[in-house]
């Protein structure tokens, strides 16, 4: 059974960091491309982040490019999102998301997620 579980999130201010985790098991992370999405009140869930199986390639959407970092450690079955510079547009439940096997960077989102973590930004 495929489990991701996030952490992290919580109430910043503008300008302001936090670090997400996704800690998965069920599958051999390290075979796995990872993602990161969000989704706002009242608006469809969007790409924002996503890693290679490899750790070698990784993709963000423009509007969080420098300010969000990916990252992966096989070693503890996690994946990460930095994001520095926060902006009160940034407020959404992130979600994280179990890619392909062996697959490179995408914004296509596998078939499974974890619970989600709120994020929220104040001006």
């Amino acid at each position: 059974q495929v489990q991701l579980v996030e952490s992290g999130g919580g109430l910043v201010q503008a300008g302001g960091s936090l670090r997400l985790s996704c800690v998965t098991s069920g599958r051999t992370f390290s075979m796995f491309a990872m993602g990161w999405f969000r989704q706002a009140p009242g608006k469809e869930r969007e790409f924002v982040a996503t890693i290679s199986w490899s750790g070698g390639s990784t993709y963000y959407r423009d509007s969080v490019k420098g300010r969000f970092t990916i990252s992966r450690d096989n070693a503890k079955n996690t994946v990460y999102l930095q994001m520095n510079s926060l902006k009160p547009e940034d407020t959404a439940v992130y979600y994280c998301n179990l890619g392909a096997a062996l697959g490179g960077v995408t914004t296509t989102p596998g078939p499974y997620w974890g619970q989600g973590t709120q994020v929220t930004v104040s001006s």
